[in-house]
């Protein structure tokens, strides 16, 4: 086992930790990304049986080649996660952040900012 110095343990925290910057409640993300993925999966489901009920209702040589192309031609829905932002970045912009409303000063910010990039190296 590899021991590790409160400082390693500090900057590997702020490379490797993620946080979720998308916007929402971070609980909820858990529902909402199977959510949107479910949403991908059930357009492109609905886009394949649009073109087979197209076939279905005719039997058409050229009409169930059409359909096998628009079906084989057919670009798919897919769902992409954004992916989290590393702690340290997010740090960094809540130091910003104070500074832009005022909350802190801007040179005590700077040097915040500069140590936790600093670690994060």
């Amino acid at each position: 086992m590899v021991r590790r110095t409160p400082q390693e343990k500090k900057r590997l925290s702020y490379a490797k930790d993620r946080r979720n910057r998308y916007g929402e409640h971070a609980k909820s993300s858990r529902r909402s990304i199977r959510r949107k993925r479910e949403r991908a999966h059930r357009a492109n489901r609905r886009g394949a049986g649009q073109d087979l009920r197209a076939v279905i209702a005719r039997v058409d040589e050229e009409l169930a080649v059409h359909a096998e192309q628009t079906m084989l031609g057919r670009r798919w829905k897919v769902f992409q996660k954004a992916p989290d932002t590393p702690l340290g970045e997010v740090v960094e912009d809540k130091l910003r952040r104070r500074v832009r409303l005022g909350i802190d000063d801007e040179a005590r910010a700077e040097a915040r900012i500069e140590r936790v990039r600093s670690r994060r190296r």
